[in-house]
């Protein structure tokens, strides 16, 4: 148990240098999250015998990365960066991977951010090449929470997003702090048991669109949940008394939109059986 709770300092966060660049454990978990999700999904269309050709899902996969990477970086600048008005006034230094000539990388990531840039570019994606929305979005959820849990385990890597004050005993010291790897407790809510939750209740689905949006419903539970073990981001800390973060709060208006597009779909739905 001790070298658990001192695991940071027996950790190196670089897994391998090429020439002057590190790559970091926390990019290869990201990759790993990308392909696991991937992975699952083909393997979902495959398995379930899903109408959808290869050649257009591949084309639908960059089409959402694309919309993944603009729209995480985007949703870090707008709800998370104090210097927002500096890269609005600035955009070419959003994704700016050097600082005074020398490389760092681009920190600065929000799955808020990234899941609104996944609609955008499936919706785009989808009026294209016509096809149903809803329809790709069941079958990328499942393959979302799956890639979820690497995301978060690169972020336990990186010894960022870290856990609040604790004394339960697998807590873990940061800078000689105790405190929760809250970094897992996502990994495993709003990761691990998102995807089996969606992934057992798969085939009984009465509408295109349900699995998606329970999605946007059960992350913003766990999040939320997640959010109490959770540190306040440094530059914001809490918006409203010693609870309210901006996690919660964007969680939150998430919950409350996928609730109202379930009632919305729902009432569709109804209405097609009726009429029928």
């Amino acid at each position: 148990m001790e070298f658990w709770k001192n695991i940071y300092s027996q950790f190196d966060p670089i897994a391998f240098n090429i020439g002057s660049v590190s790559v970091h454990w926390y990019g290869i978990m990201y990759a790993l999250a990308l392909l696991s999700a991937i992975f699952v999904a083909k393997w979902l269309i495959k398995h379930d015998k899903i109408p959808i050709k290869d050649e257009l899902f591949d084309s639908y996969i960059w089409w959402a990365e694309i919309g993944v990477i603009l729209g995480a970086r985007l949703g870090y600048i707008i709800f998370y960066d104090p210097n927002t008005m500096y890269y609005l006034a600035n955009p070419w230094q959003i994704f700016n991977p050097f600082v005074n000539g020398e490389f760092t990388g681009i920190a600065g990531m929000s799955y808020h951010g990234a899941f609104i840039g996944f609609l955008i570019a499936s919706i785009l994606f989808c009026k294209k090449n016509k096809v149903s929305f809803w329809f790709l979005a069941d079958i990328s959820v499942i393959g979302i929470s799956a890639g979820y849990v690497f995301g978060r385990i690169g972020n336990f890597f990186n010894q960022e997003l870290i856990g609040r004050e604790t004394e339960v005993p697998w807590g873990i010291y940061v800078n000689d702090v105790l405190r929760h790897p809250s970094q897992l407790y996502e990994a495993f809510l709003e990761g691990i048991l998102i995807f089996i939750i969606l992934f057992a209740i798969r085939k009984r689905k009465t509408f295109d669109g349900q699995l998606a949006i329970y999605y946007g419903i059960l992350y913003s539970i766990m999040r939320i949940i997640a959010e109490f073990f959770r540190e306040p981001d440094i530059q914001l800390g809490f918006l409203y008394g010693q609870w309210l973060t901006m996690g919660i709060l964007i969680s939150g208006i998430f919950a409350i939109l996928s609730i109202i597009v379930m009632v919305i779909m729902m009432k569709k739905v109804k209405h097609k059986i009726k009429n029928s």
